[in-house]
């Protein structure tokens, strides 16, 4: 038994061999002179510098190495749809519908083993869907391990869904002895559940869970603390991963949308590739579990992810990449049938109206509805989204051993964010059109292609360099302090000037009155100034 056992572990703990990605940028420290005295020591920031340098190569390094080892070793998913390459990939095509398969010549990733794991070090919000014995759990489990736990304090801490839990369940319970002593509540002690001071937390199958139990669930998740009993339960930031069967978030209990909202990220759980039955056997005959030979050199310190989190957010997004989120991000909200005021003019102005939303769609017959992106979807993106977006995307630069995100960075990891959230309208005419039917079915292909779309409409615009607003924007910037009347007369007079341009455009776009509302808000800003300048005198 102990030589099968040590085969085993011969077999399942080697982890890949540094570096496991050749092509990662090397990290940029501050050059000084004396960094040319290579024998020399080195004393104070340079020394620091130097350090801090040398832990960022080492722990993205680490991060890889843990990837592969689960992808590799640990879970079974020979699925890399999180694809990178140069734009001369290989494609072939398969059977009457023409299926597209493309060969990425760029070391791609796969979502169900990526995602989770950056889920672990940007202290995220995780929803796993996908059928039962898909791995979902496991999954949840493998990363618990990874962030140091021990495999009984992970077991003990998962927190099962089902339809008689209760807020004690979930959270703790009153001492009984105190509820019978204490003569106002705030002297009630409560024994509080342990998975609450974990720093990964599982919710298995969160859907199952009943709905008064779903908004403790709630203040948890979002707001990081507890609360029974006047007494408060401070938490500690937490990667959390939940589960769930389906991904239009049904079961026993319907999710709640808050609840829903504060998920930052959503992958589905692949299913099984039945050319891979060699290797369960092997798992059979060698008695493998993953969650007992995890490498020690792939487990993370509490000190090492905190590290990681900090370098993410370090990472860079170039101007120019922002700039098309921005233009992507402002497609959506903008809805002209639902007031004769522009900053009323949301979706979410039609969905406090109770009205029908295809029903108020319909009166918007003016615009081009295949062009207008906007009428793909029924609701905005919100500033959380936004905010999940940006650090997904830097920590999949940072997986990768770049110091900047890349616009596919972006494109790849967009669609597991918005995933939840960004809700199509199935009745628009995009979707009625040859070969654009399977976007109503594929969210992951779906937001994808919105992107492209987005990105190709921002290219036909010029905007990298002939955008008016952020001219407007660049001169704000720089103050009005010191600025005279006269200057301020100019400038009120350039807005209007070009508030004037875009009015004499026949269609009103999402994207233009994101432009116009930018414009009014400089406009305002300066005309207080004004006035001001004319009381000073």
């Amino acid at each position: 038994m102990s030589d099968l056992f040590n085969q085993a572990k011969g077999f399942f703990q080697k982890i890949a061999q540094a570096p496991t990605n050749p092509h990662a940028e090397p990290p940029v420290g501050k050059f000084e002179i004396r960094d040319l005295y290579a024998d020399e020591d080195r004393t104070g920031q340079s020394q620091e510098t130097v350090g801090e340098s040398q832990q960022a190569t080492a722990l993205d390094e680490k991060l890889r190495q843990a990837y592969f080892w689960i992808t590799n070793t640990a879970i079974i998913s020979p699925y890399y749809d999180i694809e990178y390459d140069d734009g001369n990939a290989k494609e072939f095509a398969f059977g009457d519908s023409k299926v597209k398969l493309s060969l990425p010549n760029d070391q791609s990733y796969s979502s169900f083993v990526l995602i989770p794991l950056l889920n672990l070090v940007v202290q995220g919000k995780c929803l796993i869907v996908g059928g039962p014995g898909r791995g979902k759990t496991a999954t949840s489990v493998l990363l618990g391990l990874l962030a140091g736990y021990s495999k009984t304090d992970v077991l003990r801490a998962i927190q099962h869904g089902q339809p008689q839990m209760t807020i004690s369940d979930l959270l703790g319970h009153p001492l009984p002895a105190d509820m019978v002593k204490a003569e106002k509540t705030s002297d009630i002690r409560i024994a509080w559940r342990k998975w609450l001071g974990m720093r990964v937390k599982i919710i298995d199958e969160y859907n199952r869970i009943p709905t008064r139990t779903q908004s403790a669930l709630l203040t948890v998740l979002a707001d990081n603390y507890a609360e029974i009993f006047d007494q408060i339960y401070e938490c500690p930031p937490s990667a959390w991963y939940l589960t769930a069967n389906d991904d239009a978030g049904g079961g026993t209990y319907q999710v709640i949308e808050a609840l829903k909202d504060r998920i930052d990220i959503v992958i589905r759980a692949f299913h099984f590739n039945t050319r891979f039955i060699e290797d369960l056997q092997k798992r059979i005959e060698l008695n493998f579990k993953p969650e007992a030979m995890i490498p020690e050199e792939i487990i993370f310190s509490e000190q090492e992810l905190d590290a990681i989190n900090k370098q993410i957010r370090a990472v860079e997004i170039p101007a120019p990449l922002r700039k098309r989120i921005e233009f992507f991000c402002r497609n959506f909200e903008f809805f002209e049938p639902a007031s004769d005021r522009i900053e009323y003019m949301t979706k979410d102005t039609a969905k406090l109206s109770g009205m029908d939303f295809h029903t108020l769609f319909m009166l918007d017959n003016g615009k081009d509805q295949v062009k207008d992106l906007g009428s793909q979807t029924v609701n905005g993106i919100s500033v959380r989204k936004i905010q999940t977006l940006l650090i997904f995307a830097k920590a999949l630069a940072y997986f990768r051993g770049n110091k900047v995100v890349a616009l596919e960075d972006i494109r790849q990891i967009m669609p597991f964010v918005l995933h939840d959230t960004f809700t199509p309208h199935l009745e628009s005419p995009f979707f009625d059109q040859p070969g654009n039917e399977k976007y109503r079915v594929d969210r992951i292909i779906w937001i994808r292609k919105l992107f492209d779309l987005s990105c190709e409409e921002y290219i036909g615009q010029n905007l990298d360099s002939d955008d008016p607003v952020e001219r407007f924007e660049e001169q704000f910037k720089k103050g009005l302090e010191n600025v005279p009347l006269r200057e301020i007369d100019k400038r009120l007079l350039e807005i209007e000037k070009q508030l004037h341009r875009w009015s004499l455009d026949k269609k009103l776009y999402g994207y233009r009155a994101d432009d116009i509302l930018k414009l009014k808000y400089f406009y305002q800003r300066y005309s207080n100034y004004k006035r001001w300048l004319q009381w000073k005198k």
